[in-house]
C-alpha cells in the first residue's frame, strides 16, 4: 500500500484527534447554536460526500448495464441504511444533549454511551474512505488518487468539530481533560481499521465495488438523516444549522469536482 494511500485512511483520524484536543484549548462548554453549527456543517459534508464520491462513481462503473446503470447503487444504498439501522438498534450508545440510551441496555457509563454513539457514526465514515480507496487501488477509471484524498480530506474536515463535540462534554461533566481526549481519540480509531477492513474485503470482490460504495453511501446518510439533522435543527432559531448544511456541502462538493 502507497503513501497516498495511508495517507487517505488516516486523514480522518487526524481530524478527530485534532478536534478532541481543543479541550486543552477552550475552557467554556459548548453552547448549543456552536453545537447546531457544528451538526449542520458535518451533515452537509457527508450528504455531499454521498452523492459526489460515493453513488455517482458507483452508477458510472454501471454503464454496462444501460438504463439499469441505477441498480446496484440503488441495492447498496438501501442494504447500508439498513446495515446502520441494524447497528444502531443493537449498539449501546447515547447522543450528547441527551439523557436517553438507545440501543440493547447494559450498565455503561454515560460517557462510555457517547463514545459509542460518536463509533457508530464513525464506522461509515470509514468505510466510505476504505471503498474508494481500494477502488483505486484496483486501477478503477472512475476513481483516482485525488478523488480519494479528496473524500478523506472532507471527512477530516468534519470530523474536527465532531472530535470536539465528544470531548467537551465529558470536560464539562466532570471529567479529567486527558481523559476526555483519550475518549475522543478512541472513538476516531474505529475510522482507519474500518477503512483497512473494507480495502481487505473490497479486493476480493472488486466486481461488486458499486455495490461497496453505495453501501458506504446509505450507511453515511442514515447517520446524517437519524442524527445530524435532528441535532442542527432542535430548539428555536436553528437556521445556523442548515446555513451550515449548506456550507459544508458546497464546500465539499467544491472540493470533490475541483480537486476529485
Amino acid at each position: 500500500m502507497n503513501t497516498q494511500a495511508l495517507q487517505a485512511i488516516f486523514l480522518p483520524f487526524v481530524g478527530t484527534t485534532l478536534g478532541s484536543a481543543c479541550v486543552f484549548f477552550i475552557k467554556n462548554e459548548m453552547n448549543k447554536a456552536l453545537r447546531r453549527s457544528l451538526a449542520g456543517f458535518a451533515a452537509g459534508v457527508m450528504s455531499a460526500a454521498s452523492v459526489w464520491s460515493l453513488l455517482i462513481p458507483a452508477m458510472e462503473q454501471s454503464q454496462h448495464m444501460d438504463k439499469l446503470a441505477f441498480l446496484p447503487a440503488a441495492i447498496g444504498f438501501l442494504i447500508g441504511i439498513f446495515f446502520l439501522l441494524l447497528l444502531d438498534k443493537t449498539i449501546p450508545h447515547m447522543h450528547v444533549g441527551k439523557d436517553e440510551a438507545e440501543g440493547i441496555k447494559g450498565n455503561f457509563k454515560k460517557t462510555s454511551m457517547m463514545v459509542f454513539a460518536v463509533i457508530l457514526h464513525n464506522i461509515p465514515e470509514g468505510m466510505a474512505v476504505g471503498v474508494v480507496v481500494a477502488g483505486w487501488l484496483s486501477g478503477n477509471a472512475a476513481i483516482s488518487a485525488s478523488g480519494a484524498l479528496v473524500l478523506a480530506l472532507g471527512i477530516a474536515i468534519q470530523n474536527f468539530p465532531e472530535g470536539a463535540i465528544v470531548s467537551m462534554p465529558m470536560v464539562s461533566g466532570g471529567a479529567k481533560k486527558s481523559k476526555a481526549f483519550m475518549y475522543g481519540l478512541i472513538s476516531g480509531i474505529v475510522e482507519p481499521v474500518g477503512a483497512l477492513l473494507t480495502i481487505f474485503f473490497a479486493n476480493l470482490f472488486v466486481p461488486v465495488l458499486p455495490y461497496l460504495l453505495s453501501f458506504a453511501a446509505g450507511a453515511m446518510m442514515y447517520v446524517v438523516v437519524e442524527e445530524l439533522i435532528p441535532e442542527m435543527s432542535e430548539g428555536n432559531h436553528s437556521n445556523i444549522g442548515t446555513i451550515m448544511f449548506s456550507v459544508g456541502f458546497v464546500l465539499m462538493m467544491i472540493l470533490d469536482v475541483a480537486l476529485g
